[in-house]
């Protein structure tokens, strides 16, 4: 029963991923941004749902709406002064302001009625799962990982309606023609961008409402610039561009991050050093996939008029 846990485990943790790997797919491996902060959306949308859920009590599909509903506008504030910069000067100002949200959670204790919510640096306890008396302990990772899957397949064939439509063809237009070909035909580029970020970071919301609610508990430690790398590492091995290459590199890196865990109870490696060596191991991974396919596993369709 303990492994078929961990494959539980492994399964949820890759369908939490996929989501945010699918909305950073939509900002740069479709618009061509170069967003170094998509971890503000996964904690935003962390801290959002437990705000609701914890603190005021509320239901778990209201904590889902404020997670998505608070990424998504920070997203769009995000990109309002950066629409108009270089890719580098993008991908500096996005890595500042995830940093700025995590130290602001880190630095905020806050103490909302006497609750068990604490904030800072202690981080948050007891966030509520959803519909857990329902279940057995034993039945309940089986539904929450029903949940995860939905909310995953949801995302998948929004964004893939989205890139598929009108819509879709701009943004590519952005990533492929440096903002010209856009707007030789007429279309503002400044605010393809901002939707862009504002739709990513909704689904980003959405994956950290689902990782709260797992856990139990999150921490600004949880939402270092390290995940944000991870969740790249994700893009870039499945393949930008395309929604399920977004999938199968959650599905890879996970792997990769999580069973090498474990290695230390057939390898004489410390824990320290194999962390270590874990991020080493999907490092060389991008470096392989980057010299021999250098879009990804699965390629990009593109459509040819």
């Amino acid at each position: 029963m303990g492994f078929i846990n961990f494959l539980i485990y492994l399964a949820i943790m890759m369908g939490i991923f996929a989501i945010l790997s699918v909305s950073l797919n939509l900002q740069y491996g479709f618009t061509g941004l170069a967003n170094f902060g998509q971890v503000a959306f996964f904690c935003l949308g962390a801290y959002a749902t437990t705000i609701v859920t914890l603190t005021f009590n509320m239901s778990f599909f209201l904590g889902i709406v404020a997670s998505m509903f608070l990424a998504g506008l920070f997203g769009y504030i995000m990109a309002i002064p950066t629409s108009d910069l270089r890719e580098d000067y993008w991908a500096i100002v996005t890595l500042a302001a995830a940093e700025i949200v995590r130290i602001f959670f880190l630095n905020e204790n806050w103490v909302v009625g006497g609750g068990p919510y604490r904030g800072g640096a202690y981080g948050v306890g007891d966030i509520p799962q959803p519909f857990r008396s329902h279940f057995s302990p034993q039945a309940y990772p089986f539904f929450y990982l029903g949940i995860v899957l939905v909310c995953l397949l949801l995302t998948y064939l929004i964004v893939n309606r989205l890139t598929n439509s009108p819509f879709g063809r701009v943004l590519k237009s952005i990533r492929e023609g440096n903002d010209n070909l856009a707007q030789a035909m007429g279309k503002d580029v400044k605010k393809f961008r901002i939707k862009a970020m504002s739709i990513g970071g909704i689904f980003g919301g959405l994956a950290g409402c689902l990782y709260a609610h797992y856990y139990g508990f999150i921490s600004p430690e949880q939402f270092v610039p390290l995940e944000t790398f991870i969740v790249w590492a994700m893009v870039i091995v499945g393949g930008e561009g395309n929604n399920k290459g977004a999938i199968l590199g959650s599905v890879i890196i996970i792997i990769f991050d999580s069973s090498t865990r474990y290695l230390k109870d057939y390898v004489p490696i410390k824990q320290d050093t194999l962390a270590s060596l874990r991020m080493v191991a999907i490092g060389v991974l991008i470096v392989i996939v980057m010299l021999f396919m250098k879009e990804g596993l699965i390629k990009e369709k593109k459509r040819i008029y």
